[in-house]
């Protein structure tokens, strides 16, 4: 598997490859695969409970951690960073092999505790403990930020999550930016753009309103709006990274693919997928898309226009951008889902 359609991204373009939510087994394949690192979101201990391969071990973590801890969003926090910690041990020697340039695993806290960034700042100090391949996931709204701002002043290496605007990738390059600018080797900052949930939000919109714009035209949304997010960041020579995420179509990846940023894919559906078609790997990201279709969209879609906007939104209204709740949605579904699961667990304990 030394010649995957990654590999051959990786060997072609400055394109990157990072598997999200894998099974211990799918990070193993996406690393043979060409997989450099790897996402995680707070859904992982909820899909990991339901996955065949991997629930049966985690209902015993589980079991093991409501022994010593009362409260089940703290029991759902140790559960997930205890079985993510077997990811990173997976991506450790690519960690090691790279001197601590690759091999990131993230993980992202409780979504019913983001708005208070001492929250955030308590759950990222405890899995800092956990590996030094570990880089904190943290949303860029308004409390997420004062949290990035924080740990990137103590040196730790941040994946800003929930971008859907270039208000929000300006306003987080700016203050790393200012933060690391004096340092020598500051911890690494990853700016995401959630391309893939931003057009399933376009899509729901348009199908609950009757909105009387094309689906043709819609497919664009995403990847103009990371186009142009790619284009500041590199015109300003922030020093971040840009990563793409919440792919919902292989044009997801592919269409960035030549590209120097990173993007993140599942591994079931999308990576290997992917592989299994082996397209041809050319530069799609430098491909012309017709100014018109910008200007329809403009025009006739208002979340585009406020996410293409570099004013577009206040750093008060990052929390409430349409696309934001969405993601932020599934993430509150995953966590609560993983929380039923422990009270059912913690009341059959009870019983016997």
């Amino acid at each position: 598997m030394n010649d995957t359609y990654f590999h051959q991204v990786q060997s072609k373009t400055p394109t990157r490859f990072w598997v999200n939510n894998p099974t211990p087994n799918e990070a193993m394949m996406a690393i043979a695969a060409g997989a450099e690192y790897c996402t995680t979101n707070p859904t992982y201990a909820s899909k990991m409970l339901k996955n065949s391969e991997t629930m049966g071990a985690c209902r015993e973590i589980m079991k093991e951690i409501l022994q010593k801890e009362p409260d089940d969003s703290l029991v759902v926090s140790q559960l997930q960073s205890r079985i993510v910690k077997k990811i990173m041990d997976a991506f450790l020697p690519v960690y090691e092999k790279s001197n601590g340039t690759r091999g990131w695993v993230s993980i992202q806290g409780d979504p019913e505790k983001e708005d208070d960034p001492s929250d955030i700042l308590r759950e990222a100090e405890s899995n800092l403990n956990l590996s030094k391949n570990y880089i904190a996931k943290v949303p860029v709204t308004k409390s997420g930020i004062s949290a990035i701002a924080e740990l990137s002043q103590n040196d730790v290496p941040v994946i800003a999550t929930e971008v859907m605007s270039i208000a929000q990738a300006v306003q987080i390059s700016e203050i790393y930016t200012d933060i690391v600018v004096k340092r020598r080797n500051p911890a690494p900052m990853y700016v995401t753009h959630i391309t893939g949930i931003f057009d399933q939000h376009l899509a729901e919109w348009k199908k609950n309103t009757g909105a009387e714009v094309s689906d043709e035209i819609l497919w664009y949304a995403g990847i103009l709006a990371g186009r142009k997010l790619y284009s500041i960041i590199k015109e300003r020579e922030y020093p971040v990274v840009i990563l793409g995420g919440g792919a919902r179509g292989l044009h997801h990846f592919t269409e960035f693919v030549g590209a120097d940023m990173h993007i993140t894919i599942n591994w079931k559906g999308t990576a290997d997928k992917l592989i299994k078609d082996n397209p041809p790997v050319e530069n799609r990201f430098d491909v012309p898309i017709k100014e018109s279709i910008t200007r329809e969209l403009l025009e006739k879609v208002p979340v585009f226009k406020a996410a293409w906007e570099e004013n577009g939104l206040r750093d008060d209204e990052y929390s409430d951008f349409p696309p934001v709740v969405l993601f932020r949605n599934m993430f509150l579904d995953g966590w609560r889902g993983a929380k039923d699961a422990v009270r059912e667990a913690r009341n059959e304990g009870k019983k016997s």
